[in-house]
């Protein structure tokens, strides 16, 4: 035993010289970083350049025993922000499916309601569009017999009633048409949202 007794001694004092650079006099906290070249540093205090990066906290023996992340980018913060933001809306989202629909078929039954009264409206919109045309016809046909139109000798100036009738009617026409096709728009991205929740609401009864 006394001839290991000095092995023994000689590696505790390897040990602690290993130590020496991080371990603190009165078994205070240190750090350790990494600068932008690559090289090591230990103290008992970081300095601000060092604060973006990356670093650890060492105990007395020089042991990590916890780690600090780097200083984030402004970008990096605004990404952080819009992930936290899209992981709420998913939760909310999640918590609406389980609390409102008991099985598929509820999710089904009011997307086709939903989808029964856009198809309402956009036949709505076709019909008005189509009297909306046989207007413009009539009253293209009466703006033939006034000029410019008509260029026989004698015929008249096209009255401002005629004229503003025929403006009003071509504009209503086009702002109706807008309309349909943003009703259609609308229908696409409710089956589209209708069959999102479909998927999302059996995945959610598949992990219960």
């Amino acid at each position: 035993m006394s001839r290991r007794q000095p092995v023994a001694v000689l590696l505790c004092s390897v040990a602690a010289a290993l130590a020496a650079p991080w371990a603190q006099a009165q078994g205070g906290t240190s750090y350790k970083w990494v600068d932008d070249k690559g090289v090591v540093h230990y103290g008992d205090r970081v300095p601000p350049e060092a604060a973006k990066r990356e670093r650890a906290v060492l105990n007395d023996q020089g042991v990590v025993v916890r780690r600090l992340d780097a200083e984030k980018t402004p970008e990096e913060l605004a990404a952080e922000q819009r992930s936290l933001a899209e992981a709420a809306r998913i939760r909310e989202r999640d918590d609406f499916l389980r609390a409102t629909y008991s099985s598929v078929r509820d999710i089904e039954l009011l997307r086709d309601q939903r989808l029964d009264q856009l198809r309402e409206q956009r036949v709505s919109t076709e019909t008005y569009v189509a009297t909306l045309g046989q207007r413009l016809a009539e009253l293209q046909a009466r703006a033939q017999t006034f000029k410019p139109y008509n260029t026989a000798q004698g015929a008249r100036r096209m009255p401002d009633g005629l004229a503003e009738d025929l403006v009003r009617t071509v504009n209503e026409i086009n702002r109706q048409r807008r309309l349909l096709d943003d009703r259609t728009a609308s229908e696409a991205a409710m089956r589209s949202q209708f069959q999102s929740d479909i998927d999302r609401y059996r995945q959610l009864r598949a992990s219960n």
